[in-house]
């Protein structure tokens, strides 16, 4: 008997076993690989709502930083809401940044979003401009102010948002539409803090105290001013800061005759408008966007912010601009920012109702 023809089929299917066995090994160490590739994926994938250069240069050194590479989509906030809720958990968005806490608990409620652990987070932003769930974290605050002019207007003459729909305001008040989240935010406040009779009557009388029919922004309320149009405006602070510091002469000359007056500071306090950051629900990069939010709430951060947006810094210990400073301090709403999403529809009605187009 020939014992080598015997074993050349055990040998061959043994060695084509080892072999498929090696291949095997192989394809799982490479697939391992894949796998701890994606997961170390020095990449965070941003939907916002704000179109700032000075964001864009956070992000810029965000990545200079940690080499976490910044992708940015932008777009208008329910739009991306909306895009966030139709990619489901196929969403490459790891973030979700907007402007207001109405638009914030509005996309709370659509369920885009998860809590935001993070010790730094905590530290960095008080529990004031931040979800009771960490839903979301503020990142900057504008003032909703009375803006006046300096040569028509008293400081002495103001107190509260109340106020202004009082006879002497007749003809002389100036506010952008109905259609600005800012003026829908606003009168949802009023209608938490005063309820909903109180709100209507506010809208009556400030529609009744217009020098005209809302037109333009925020900015073209401060041109009306200057123009003579009317003596006093609803505005977010930050515009002010923009136009004081303007490349553009006609709007620096606007913002040095206009003067900054927070209301309401013996009674409800001033309503701020918050800028605020939410981890998504369903991101593939949640580690790389916790360290976006603790690096664009930093002291560092918060004050190119700041300095440059004009905004007011949520972390307590950000240096504020010169111009920022000299408004002085103020007291702001308390109020939990969820209940402006809350009071949305009510507000809008109001103003339908009410006749501010």
């Amino acid at each position: 008997m020939n014992i080598s023809k015997l074993l050349k089929p055990f040998i061959a299917t043994t060695a084509l076993t080892l072999a498929l066995a090696g291949c095997g090994g192989q394809d799982n160490s490479e697939g391992a690989k894949d796998n701890a590739s994606k997961k170390e994926e020095k990449v965070v994938n941003v939907y916002t709502a704000r179109h700032y250069e000075a964001d864009d240069q956070v992000y810029k050194d965000f990545t200079e930083e940690t080499g976490i590479k910044v992708n940015v989509v932008k777009g208008e906030a329910e739009e991306l809401i909306e895009r966030l809720k139709r990619e489901g958990e196929s969403t490459e968005a790891d973030l979700f940044i907007t402007v207001d806490g109405g638009v914030l608990a509005h996309a709370k409620d659509n369920d885009i979003l998860q809590a935001v652990e993070s010790d730094v987070v905590n530290e960095n932003v008080p529990e004031t401009f931040r979800d009771k769930e960490n839903k979301w974290i503020g990142m900057a605050t504008r003032a909703r102010v009375i803006v006046y002019s300096k040569d028509r207007v008293s400081e002495d003459q103001l107190s509260t948002y109340e106020d202004l729909t009082s006879d002497k305001w007749k003809g002389k008040v100036l506010a952008r539409s109905s259609t600005s989240l800012y003026n829908q935010s606003l009168l949802a406040s009023f209608i938490e803090l005063n309820g909903e009779k109180e709100a209507v009557k506010w809208s009556e009388g400030i529609v009744k105290n217009f020098a005209r029919q809302p037109d333009g922004g925020d900015r073209d309320q401060a041109k009306a001013i200057a123009a003579g149009v009317g003596d006093v405006g609803i505005m977010n602070t930050y515009y002010v800061g923009l136009m004081a510091n303007s490349e553009d002469p006609e709007e620096k000359k606007v913002a040095e005759g206009l003067g900054v007056f927070f209301p309401n500071q013996e009674t409800n306090g001033t309503h701020v408008n918050v800028s605020g950051i939410g981890l998504t629900k369903h991101s593939k990069h949640p580690e790389n966007a916790v360290k976006l939010i603790e690096y664009m709430t930093s002291k560092d951060a918060q004050e190119y912010l700041a300095a440059n947006n004009y905004e007011f810094p949520v972390n307590a210990e950000a240096k504020k601009p010169e111009i920022l400073e000299s408004w002085g301090k103020f007291r702001i709403q308390d109020l939990d920012f969820d209940t402006l999403g809350k009071h949305n529809q009510k507000a809008i009605e109001i103003f339908n109702k009410t006749g501010w187009k």
